[in-house]
């Protein structure tokens, strides 16, 4: 799905080698734009550009997160990175708290609010013209505005954070003009148009948004990198 400008207004390793008993499931590194997931040395680096608000990427993740885990990240063939297509102020909120330390739970963080996004979307389309008001605050009020009516504060809570653990994380400044910034440079990628959208080994896949097209394209990429 298309953004709703707002990232701008906001303001702006050593090889490791395959083991039997490695969890390359647990294995998560930030590089400054997002979270790679899996083999650093996997010879297939998969992006996944995504947006929390976005039905079509909690979607992607239900259908495919699974498949990609079982099948590429834990027999380390495909290094996967989770990149934030901002969209909406909501948006930006989910992604602080999905990147709320340790950066071992981000896998977990990511999955908690795609998957069941249909749980704590509701308030995004009954909203009161107060309330939008009040998420548009490009401030640490607006952000906690925002956990509060959508129930985040819940959601992390049931993850092992506190309220003041939550609330430490919506108040980095530096993390959220990162988010922001990152995701302004996607979007202005050619091929980026919708969320969610895909690059292989650095390629951007025009026209991939679901799991469906995705899966050949990737299937391909694994079998070619042997």
């Amino acid at each position: 799905m298309k953004r709703v400008a707002l990232a701008a207004a906001l303001l702006a390793a050593a090889p490791l080698t395959i083991g039997a008993g490695q969890n390359w499931l647990a294995t998560v590194t930030a590089n400054g734009t997002g979270h790679r997931i899996g083999n650093p040395a996997a010879k297939v680096k998969l992006t996944e550009y995504v947006s929390y608000t976005c039905p079509h990427c909690a979607a992607f993740t239900k259908e495919a997160e699974g498949a990609i885990q079982i099948a590429y990240i834990q027999p380390g063939k495909v290094n996967v990175e989770i990149r934030n297509l901002i969209r909406d102020p909501i948006d930006l909120t989910v992604a602080m708290l999905a990147d709320c330390p340790p950066m071992s739970r981000f896998p977990q963080n990511h999955t908690a609010f795609l998957a069941n996004q249909d749980s704590w979307i509701g308030p995004l389309t009954k909203s009161t013209a107060a309330q939008q008001a009040r998420w548009k605050q490009p401030t640490l009020a607006g952000r906690k505005a925002i956990a509060s009516d959508f129930e985040l504060y819940d959601i992390m809570e049931r993850r092992g954070y506190s309220r003041v653990d939550v609330d430490r994380c919506l108040a980095n400044e530096t993390l959220m003009k990162q988010i922001a910034e990152s995701s302004d440079k996607d979007w202005a990628k050619p091929g980026i148009e919708g969320t969610p959208s895909f690059a292989i080994n650095g390629v951007i896949m025009p026209g991939t948004h679901s799991w469906q097209g995705l899966q050949t394209q990737l299937q391909d990429f694994v079998k070619n990198a042997k």
